[in-house]
């Protein structure tokens, strides 16, 4: 059975978290650092990454990842991240498992100085320079909100950065991108997307169903993003979102940006595990339609530590679509594996080397910069204020 979220995350405040398996890289590229090949390695499915020598010169922002309480958080500044958008708790929960889920965070910062939760984009820059990493706190739907406003300013007190409305199945806000219907924000969820406007909570479109993205963007008076989803014009992919999204999003200077999860990025008809080339045709699709890379973000959907197992319900399950259906049958159905991941960048430290290719690739340094950080931190400095 699934251990949920909320009881694992109990569990790590026994068991601690342990060290990491992975050396330091030695080496350079043009960033002074190199993460060389695939170092990330796998002990019964525990995802750890690289320890750089040295910290790379640019900031890297992840807009979607997952940390479990088995990680080895001491060494989390150490990775080439300077900011972690962690799924704060898990998508369909109620308010007080969402409230436990928050605080954990806050706690985590308490037990290791390294890392501290991320309120403002003067955070980020100022971890930067202290050579430390932050924790972005993000929830994947608004279930918890129920019928309860209020929740959402009490929540961004806690420190809630960006939010989703939705995860795949419809709600009392939305309806989910899996979901039969496509009838876009309800009621309610118009209230929230101002609220969210008002008290600085960044909105993110990703799992969201077509109709229902297009009507927060139009609604929202802030930029939106789209936290990890992948152009549906090149891996048609019902979690995939298509150009008149994309288009939108662009409109209203949000972020789209692309994850490097394989079954997101794997084309049709193919067999391979999809590669960093080809995942860098979806930053192109993006960059071509703004006509430039200033809307443009990577994110991985990685772990650090031990991704849970998935639950099975005796009772039967909705019939979703299998978004990872293809992947599993030609590359891998383990979750946990890095090749879950597109190849050359399952790790995080091979973010240096995604840095350098996307440089031989034709970008220039400022538009790296960009992709890598400072087109989610414009947004993030446009919703969440000083």
């Amino acid at each position: 059975m699934t251990v949920p979220r909320r009881d694992f995350l109990k569990q790590a405040t026994v068991a601690g978290v342990g060290g990491s398996a992975l050396g330091s890289v030695p080496g350079g590229t043009r960033y002074g650092v190199a993460p060389g090949g695939p170092h990330q390695e796998a002990s019964y499915g525990k995802s750890v990454h690289t320890v750089l020598e040295q910290a790379p010169p640019f900031i890297y922002v992840d807009p979607c990842m997952q940390i479990w309480p088995d990680a080895d958080l001491h060494l989390a500044h150490r990775h080439g991240v300077t900011a972690y958008a962690v799924t704060a708790w898990d998508p369909h929960a109620d308010v007080r498992a969402a409230t436990d889920g928050i605080m954990y965070w806050h706690g985590i910062t308490h037990e290791h100085p390294n890392l501290e939760v991320i309120e403002t984009v003067a955070d980020v820059r100022r971890l930067k320079r202290d050579g430390k990493a932050g924790l972005l706190l993000a929830a994947q739907d608004g279930d918890w909100i129920g019928y309860q406003l209020g929740r959402i300013e009490a929540f961004a007190a806690m420190g809630l950065r960006m939010m989703l409305l939705v995860y795949n199945a419809t709600n009392q806000l939305a309806d989910g991108c899996l979901d039969r219907t496509d009838g876009g924000l309800t009621r309610l969820g118009e209230r929230v997307v101002d609220e969210c406007n008002r008290v600085g909570i960044i909105l993110d479109c990703s799992h969201t169903g077509k109709r229902s993205t297009l009507e927060i963007m139009d609604r929202s008076e802030h930029p939106c993003v789209f936290s990890h989803s992948n152009p549906s014009a090149i891996v048609p992919n019902p979690r995939n979102i298509d150009d008149e999204q994309i288009r939108a999003c662009i409109d209203g200077n949000g972020v789209v940006a692309l994850v490097s999860w394989g079954p997101l990025s794997m084309r049709p008809n193919t067999t391979h595990r999809p590669t960093l080339d080809e995942f860098f045709l979806l930053i192109d699709h993006v960059a071509n339609i703004a006509g430039s890379a200033d809307n443009v973000a990577i994110s991985t959907d990685m772990s650090i530590g031990t991704y849970p197992a998935h639950g099975h319900d005796p009772f039967g399950a909705p019939t979703y679509p299998d978004i990872a259906a293809q992947y599993n049958e030609h590359v891998t159905a383990d979750f946990r594996s890095p090749r879950r991941q597109v190849e050359g960048f399952e790790d995080y430290a091979q973010i240096v080397d995604v840095a350098d290719r996307l440089l031989a690739h034709g970008y220039s340094d400022r538009d790296v910069e960009k992709i890598l950080a400072e087109n989610f931190l414009r947004v993030a400095q446009e919703v969440w204020g000083e």
